[in-house]
């Protein structure tokens, strides 16, 4: 069975709750059902959240062990965390970031991304259809041999 870390920053754990204007009402459970389901055969999801930019670095270090392809929405960490670049940057499979909401339509600091230098490919503004967009996509090019 591959593994796919779907990794997700600070204040995602109040999806459903925070501005539901921005982000709708879907929860992270909500996300997490709908990756599952979209993954294909032999392959499956583990769903993370933390607030603490350390331990989502250690989850991609760990990731550089165990997983087929990471999925980030690093949230506010987006724009600040040089060090999670640094640690994508070690990791060799696809990595997709992904957006909720079409950061490049809000407040002009949500515009810079270090996560996209590291980056296979972005979603932004697709809502939690997003995430399940991510995950086909590592499905596919892990299933058909695409670094």
């Amino acid at each position: 069975m591959q593994i796919i870390y779907v990794l997700n920053g600070p204040n995602l754990n109040l999806l459903g709750k925070r501005q539901p204007e921005i982000y709708g009402d879907t929860t992270l459970n909500d996300i997490t059902a709908l990756c599952t389901h979209a993954c294909s055969d032999g392959f499956k999801i583990n769903m993370l959240q933390s607030n603490h930019e350390g331990q989502i670095i250690d989850w991609i270090h760990e990731a550089r062990e165990a997983s087929a392809g990471i999925i980030i929405n690093p949230g506010a960490f987006t724009h600040t965390s040089i060090a999670i670049l640094d640690a994508l940057n070690t990791y060799d499979p696809p990595v997709i970031e992904v957006h909720i909401s079409q950061i490049h339509r809000r407040e002009e600091f949500r515009h810079h991304s270090f996560v996209s230098h590291r980056a296979d490919g972005v979603i932004a503004g697709l809502g939690a259809e997003g995430y399940v967009a991510a995950v086909r996509h590592i499905c596919s090019l892990v299933s058909n041999g695409t670094p």
